[in-house]
């Protein structure tokens, strides 16, 4: 079932949800006191002030390829490598005002913009990416995915709610759905026989489904339903399906949080219902 509204396919489209999620983390820092700034969000270790810096950091990054000289502490919610060169734009800015770490971010994604924006720019022109080069189109569906997920982090940190019908959330849905079947059989572990739909509610509505089924060497795979491809089932298949808000569905594949957080329902095995949901995270 196509998602609505349609997540952007076209450059054009992928740069203004880009602009469009950054501009909401602009607005919103805009209005935060130094009260503000110094919440805590999900992200842990991370205040409102840290996740805006954050953004700023790894769009600068990624611009100019320059990496922050500072030294970072060994703080307890850095786990690896990557967590410890992503702090390293969070510490350079944390003795700074909250609102100098906004307008550095309305500088730096304007000339973002103006680079995906440049005549000579397609979907497939290579650009520098947060795993190494990589083409525009998914460089930008990457970077749209992430930005849009910090943005809801400071959304429900301030307690304003909004954009749940975004581009950024249409893209964040549409990247969810095509990792669906990876996240079933894969790391969920779902067993052979059995088919798992999520139902989006909406804002942005959508649904998507998956059959596992035996694969090779023993390993279950995952089929996509509702992508216009046919298969052979089983009469005794087991179907469940789980239903939840976009809201609701982007928290949970974000990380942000457990089961006893958000609001779903389910039709069919709860118990497989739960380990999906459990293993549903797609941003790393």
């Amino acid at each position: 079932m196509p998602l609505h509204p349609a997540a952007p396919e076209d450059l054009a489209g992928l740069v203004s949800a880009y602009q469009a999620t950054t501009q909401a983390i602009v607005d919103l820092g805009r209005s935060c006191t130094e009260a503000d700034f110094a919440k805590e969000t999900a992200c842990p270790g991370w205040t409102v002030k840290d996740q805006i810096s954050h953004v700023v950091g790894l769009e600068s990054w990624l611009h100019t390829g320059e990496v922050p000289r500072v030294d970072v502490p060994a703080y307890g919610h850095i786990r690896n490598d990557a967590g410890q060169f992503i702090e390293k734009s969070v510490e350079l800015r944390r003795p700074m005002v909250g609102q100098k770490i906004v307008d550095e971010l309305e500088t730096v994604a304007a000339r973002r913009v103006a680079e995906f924006s440049a005549p000579e720019v397609t979907l497939e022109t290579v650009v520098r990416g947060p795993w190494g080069p990589a083409p525009v189109g998914e460089t930008l569906r990457r970077r749209i995915l992430d930005i849009w997920t910090h943005e809801q982090d400071l959304r429900h940190a301030l307690g304003r709610p909004g954009n749940l019908d975004s581009g950024g959330a249409a893209v964040f849905m549409d990247l969810l759905f095509a990792a669906l079947p990876r996240l079933v059989a894969k790391e969920a572990g779902i067993e052979p026989g059995n088919v798992v739909i999520i139902d989006s509610t909406g804002p942005v509505m959508g649904r998507a489904g998956v059959w596992v089924e035996p694969g090779d060497e023993g390993k279950a795979r995952g089929i996509p339903l509702f992508s216009g491809i046919a298969h052979d089932g089983d009469p005794e298949d087991v179907f469940t399906t789980i239903t939840l808000s976009t809201d609701c569905l982007t928290r949970r594949a974000a990380g942000r949080g457990g089961l006893d957080d958000i609001h779903f329902s389910v039709v069919g095995d709860e118990a497989v219902a739960h380990r999906v949901l459990e293993h549903l995270v797609l941003v790393p």
